[in-house]
């Protein structure tokens, strides 16, 4: 059920958040063509607002408070770095970081990948269907919008039915906000969550080789071995020779 209704919640989401912006768009149109047009003024900031003072800012150095830094090593080659937020969803924040230490999203594909929109993940099963064998979470929305990198919990219809699985947006989708738990941020290798492989499952998935808080230094996984080449054969040397 978690897929479904999940796939089902977050498209109507996006219609909704299209329906908003053709709305904002045609209210300018609309009102220019009842009036002079004015003279057009030049943009001026009136401040320039530091990082750290932005609403919802996170920390980009991983140096800082390690233990909330979740580190995710990608069949693809990359590694993600997201920045944990315990002040916007701590419990959400404390059942991730229990998972990773268990080892649970070890091996775990990406089962859900829509181009333009998210990457979801968090289920053993691989369907969409599954979760840990922990209690669900009741949930905990808060006001951090759904922006690029956001990675936020999956959920059924059911509010209070996040267990396990993630997704982490592509692009800003604001009308999600309020509506799932945001609970954290890619601060290094976007890169690498936007080359996951597409699809609904996709046929050749990318996966979380492993999954650590960085602070707990587990090494890197070492990169799969490149397939073993086959026999030599006496028409291999003879066009060899050729050459």
């Amino acid at each position: 059920m978690i897929a479904r209704s999940f796939s089902k919640a977050l498209m109507s989401a996006a219609l909704a958040a299209t329906a908003v912006v053709c709305v904002a768009a045609s209210g300018p149109a609309m009102a220019q063509s009842q009036q002079e047009k004015a003279p057009a003024q030049p943009f001026k900031l009136d401040k320039v607002v530091p990082e750290h003072e932005i609403p919802y800012a996170v920390d980009t150095d991983p140096a800082h408070d390690p233990e909330n830094v979740l580190v995710l090593d990608l069949s693809n080659g990359g590694r993600v770095l997201i920045r944990l937020m315990p002040q916007w969803a701590p419990h959400h924040v404390e059942r991730i970081k229990t998972l990773t230490r268990q080892g649970f999203y070890d091996g775990i594909i990406f089962h859900r990948v829509i181009d333009g929109f998210m990457a979801q993940t968090g289920d053993p099963t691989g369907t969409g269907q599954g979760g840990s064998k922990l209690p669900d979470l009741k949930s905990e929305f808060n006001d951090a919008p759904h922006m690029r990198g956001t990675v936020s919990m999956a959920r059924t219809n059911d509010p209070n039915s996040a267990n396990s699985q993630f997704f982490i947006v592509f692009y800003p989708r604001f009308a999600l906000d309020h509506k799932y738990t945001n609970f954290g941020r890619v601060i290094s290798g976007m890169d690498a969550v936007d080359t996951i492989v597409r699809g609904e499952p996709p046929s050749n998935p990318t996966k979380i080789v492993q999954a650590s808080i960085l602070a707990d230094n587990k090494p890197r996984p070492a990169p799969p071995a490149a397939a073993p080449a086959g026999p030599i054969t006496a028409d291999m040397l003879s066009k060899s020779r050729s050459n």
